[in-house]
């Protein structure tokens, strides 16, 4: 079986908005490597530090409330 790694990330992106604080900042309890990933496409900052959470960019924080609604929100 083949992994698409971009749907992974986009689904990771979208979690991180259920934690997502006024700040900009979400628990980062994902895997670690959807999260490097992540950073690497510019939509969080670098999670390899010792806090709980992570920063998300303007961009980021912008998707992630896309995707959220795309994959999470019930159809009226």
């Amino acid at each position: 079986m083949e992994i698409d790694e971009d749907k992974i990330d986009d689904a990771v992106l979208a979690l991180l908005y259920l934690t997502l604080d006024r700040d900009g900042r979400a628990w980062k309890g994902f895997d670690w490597t959807a999260m490097n990933r992540l950073h690497e496409k510019g939509f969080i900052g670098d999670p390899v530090n010792k806090a709980k959470s992570v920063w998300l960019t303007e961009e980021g924080i912008a998707r992630s409330e896309r995707l959220f609604c795309e994959m999470f929100t019930a159809e009226k």
